[in-house]
This record gives C-alpha cells, sequence and structure tokens, in this order.
C-alpha cells in the first residue's frame, strides 16, 4: 500500500481511486476513512448530506477490502464511494425527497440504479440533499437546509439544483462523484455552478425505479464528477434494461465511450 493523506485521497480522480484500489496501492478502508474525515470537518458548513451512512461505509468497505485480497473484485469500481442524491432510495433508509414532510419516511425498495452502483461494488457514503421534492434549480432549501457553494467560503452561494448536495459533496472532496437526477436541468446546473462535469442521461437508458418523480416522462438519473473521464465511466455502470422501468426495455445496448474521450469533436 502506498502512503497517501487523506487530503491527498480526497481530491484523486475517481478513476485512480478505482486504479489504485484495484492494484491494491489504496485499500477501500483507508479510502472511506478519508471521506468519512472529510465530510466529519466539512459538511457542518457545507450542507451536503442529510444523511451520512458511516458505519454501514465501513462495513462495506472492510467486505470489498476482503474481497480485492483474495481476487474475488466484482468490477473495475470495486471499493470506490459514492454520494446519491435523497430522491434515489435504499430499503429501509430515509427517503425524504428534501421534504421536512418525509424526514420519517423509509424507504420500501432500493431504487434499481443504487442495485447497480452496490452490485458493481461501489459504497454508498450518504444522502445528499436536494430542493424540495426537486422542484427547482436554485439548490435552496429553507426547511432542511441549502448547501453552501463550496467555491466561495466566505458568502454563502448557492450551488444550483435541484442535484446540489451531490454538487457540492463532489466539489469539495467529500465524495469522489455522486448521483443526481434531472428533469429539466437538475443535475447540469449544479454541475455547472460547482464545476463539475455533469449528465443528463438519455430517457430508458438508466432506470428510475426507486426514484422519486418529479415529472416522470423528463426525469433521469446522471452522473456528476470532477472531469469528463469520471462522469463518462461511473456513467458506463449505470445503464440496463429493468422490467419495473418499461422505458428501458427498448434502449439499444450503452456503447463503451471511454476509448473515444480524446478524441476531438
Amino acid at each position: 500500500m502506498m502512503s497517501t493523506s487523506n487530503s491527498e485521497i480526497t481530491y484523486l480522480p475517481a478513476h485512480r481511486l478505482a486504479a489504485d484500489i484495484a492494484a491494491r496501492r489504496l485499500s477501500p478502508v483507508d479510502v472511506v476513512e478519508a471521506f468519512l474525515a472529510r465530510i466529519g470537518t466539512h459538511n457542518q458548513k457545507l450542507h451536503a448530506y442529510i444523511d451520512v451512512y458511516a458505519d454501514d461505509a465501513r462495513l462495506a468497505a472492510e467486505a470489498a477490502d476482503k474481497a480485492i485480497r483474495s481476487g474475488h473484485a466484482v468490477g473495475p469500481l470495486h471499493g470506490v464511494p459514492i454520494a446519491l442524491k435523497d430522491l434515489i432510495d435504499l430499503e429501509g433508509r430515509v427517503t425524504t425527497g428534501g421534504s421536512m414532510a418525509w424526514r420519517d419516511r423509509r424507504s420500501p425498495v432500493t431504487a434499481t440504479l443504487a442495485r447497480k452502483l452496490i452490485g458493481a461494488g461501489m459504497i454508498v457514503l450518504g444522502k445528499t440533499h436536494t430542493v424540495e421534492f426537486a422542484m427547482g434549480g436554485w439548490g435552496t432549501n429553507e426547511h432542511l437546509g441549502t448547501p453552501w457553494n463550496p467555491w466561495d467560503l466566505g458568502v454563502p452561494r448557492t450551488p444550483g439544483g435541484s442535484s446540489s448536495g451531490t454538487g457540492v459533496a463532489v466539489a469539495s472532496g467529500m465524495a469522489p462523484w455522486g448521483i443526481g437526477t434531472d428533469t429539466g436541468g437538475s443535475v447540469r446546473l449544479p454541475a455547472s455552478w460547482c464545476n463539475l462535469s455533469g449528465l443528463k442521461t438519455t430517457i430508458g437508458r438508466v432506470s428510475t425505479y426507486g426514484i422519486l418523480p418529479l415529472a416522470p416522462s423528463l426525469d433521469t438519473p446522471g452522473p456528476m464528477a470532477r472531469s469528463v473521464e469520471d462522469a463518462a465511466l461511473l456513467y458506463g455502470a449505470m445503464p440496463g434494461a429493468d422490467p419495473r422501468d418499461p422505458r428501458t426495455l427498448s434502449a439499444p445496448p450503452q456503447p463503451d465511450v471511454m476509448p473515444s474521450l480524446r478524441r476531438g469533436v
């Protein structure tokens, strides 16, 4: 294992984290601890996370470490942490949708997307703040709190929304990447305002089952990351047919976009 400080770990590109974990240069345990430490230091001011799953993340990191050491990694993203917008259900966990009215609402199911990401070995650090019911582009939430754009710590500036918490978490090094949702700009706005790469995915590419809807015919989940390469890598783990979301059943196979990232447009 190489010696890397917590601050270095939390600002490594996600694709580097994945490669270093796979090569056993970094341990998932050390990576998760680095992000949890940064969350503990900065989340009170930046307000990116509404819930942090520290205990579960540590257990998942230990399991990932054992699997990788024994040659049983489930894929190239095994052991990499991720943040999820608080519209995405995890069975037994609270999904508020940014509303005080749902502060005690426990999810009856796990969203297909969350199941795919966890199945790929990723470790959920927690849920991130959102505009109430995802209905707004500024990123503000007067009831549960507005995340603070980390690019100006002297003045409270809005981060864009509605995937405000994911944008702030990724931009501030409290997650290497994360998932937002986009109906009319809710990934693209916070990505732009927080200096990230974000993608509104094509309808039907990624299942929305288990994700609280705003406008079901327009809603899509999307990756948010600090580079196009990381966003593309995360997006590659997201698509797939899901019988619980009929729109995904007719989507053509997702091409591998990674080889074309270096080409000119």
